[in-house]
């Protein structure tokens, strides 16, 4: 298939700058792929598409406030730091900005972003990759993770403007799902963003039952496709893990007949890439995948994605496509005349935006 093939063009001001006041106050589109109707609701109301005996899998990986920022240690030129890995202790990949000024054995001070004052924290820059990351060695402090609780900033993505020194306090709950646990992403599952406590308690009073999976959430998460055809994109790298209990709960449901949800196309990901290497089952352990899911892919495990809209051109549009027509190439037309309806009801879209379930 041809990248171009989805690309739609949405007006400025549906791109959600803000969440709702309620999480689960959003808005839900609800794709039906057998009869292809599509139908409104409020986020809330998905407990009514839920059956007693379906397996909601959410993933727990945790936003950490990546975005460093700090100084030249020679020049005083700034810097703008995104980490992206950690390799080992105080040893990250990250993107680096101005990268033309982001040069081997460059030393950055890092900044207080709450008071401008520099710290004694420092970012040797030791390698780069083909990818343009650079690799960072900090000094100053035990373990680097630790300090981004004070000297980091939330990594909203690049379409969510904020003011150079605007607060971010209220990014700080909000890009978050309230079930977050393992700390790694550095963009929010988004899907997950819509519940809230009371609704996961009134889910589970339902008979319906909650899994986790883990996916750490890289940057190339918002990146567009530049290759013409599919089959030529390298997808980007990501680290899950599956544990023991949720690969039971998921391998009986397949078992029995039961259905099982993928909130987010993170968590989907995660379940057909274990599939796809152990014959269908899924199968506990930690592991990094590269699987571009894109039309006319099929699917093992997934009966139902819960997701938002996404970016024109990004994978993320294409895992979506795929998974409106397993086994079909018209998947895209199906999910572009959703976001079509969507922007004439005018829905908000990406990060902080509305949500779709396809079933």
């Amino acid at each position: 298939m041809l990248t171009s093939q989805f690309e739609f063009s949405l007006p400025p001001e549906l791109i959600a700058q803000a969440p709702p006041r309620e999480r689960d106050q959003s808005r839900l589109l609800v794709v039906d792929r057998a009869s292809k109707k599509l139908s409104h609701r409020v986020f809330g109301q998905v407990l009514d598409l839920l059956r007693a005996g379906d397996v909601l899998v959410l993933n727990d990986s945790k936003v950490i406030p990546a975005r460093l920022r700090g100084i030249n240690r020679v020049s005083g030129g700034e810097f703008e730091i995104l980490l992206l890995e950690e390799n080992q202790l105080n040893d990250w990949w990250a993107l680096v900005r101005p990268g033309k000024r982001a040069r081997l054995h460059t030393r950055i001070i890092l900044k207080n972003p709450k008071t401008g004052d520099l710290t004694k924290i420092e970012a040797l820059l030791v390698a780069q990759n083909p990818e343009g990351e650079r690799r960072l060695r900090f000094s100053g402090a035990p373990n680097i993770l630790e300090a981004l609780e004070v000297l980091g900033e939330v990594p909203l993505p690049p379409y969510i403007s904020r003011a150079r020194h605007e607060d971010l306090t209220p990014d700080l709950a909000r890009y978050q799902t309230v079930y977050a646990e393992a700390k790694g992403s550095v963009a929010a599952p988004t899907a997950g963003l819509h519940f809230t406590d009371r609704l996961l308690r009134e889910i589970r009073d339902r008979g319906v039952q909650i899994s986790f999976v883990t996916l750490h959430v890289g940057v190339g998460t918002f990146a567009p496709v530049k290759a013409s055809h599919l089959s030529e994109h390298l997808m980007h790298e990501e680290r899950f893990a599956v544990n023991e209990q949720t690969a039971k709960a998921i391998n009986s449901a397949k078992n029995e007949g039961r259905r099982v949800i993928a909130v987010g196309t993170t968590s989907l990901r995660v379940l057909e890439s274990v599939a796809a290497e152990n014959d269908g089952q899924i199968v506990a352990g930690a592991k990094r995948t590269r699987l571009f899911i894109y039309p006319p892919a099929r699917f093992r495990i997934v009966d139902a994605l819960l997701t938002n809209f996404h970016l024109p051109r990004s994978t993320l549009l294409m895992l979506a496509s795929a998974f409106a027509a397993p086994g079909e190439t018209s998947g895209s037309t199906l999910v572009l005349s959703a976001y079509a309806e969507a922007i004439r009801e005018r829905y908000h879209f990406f990060s902080y935006g509305d949500a779709m379930l396809i079933f």
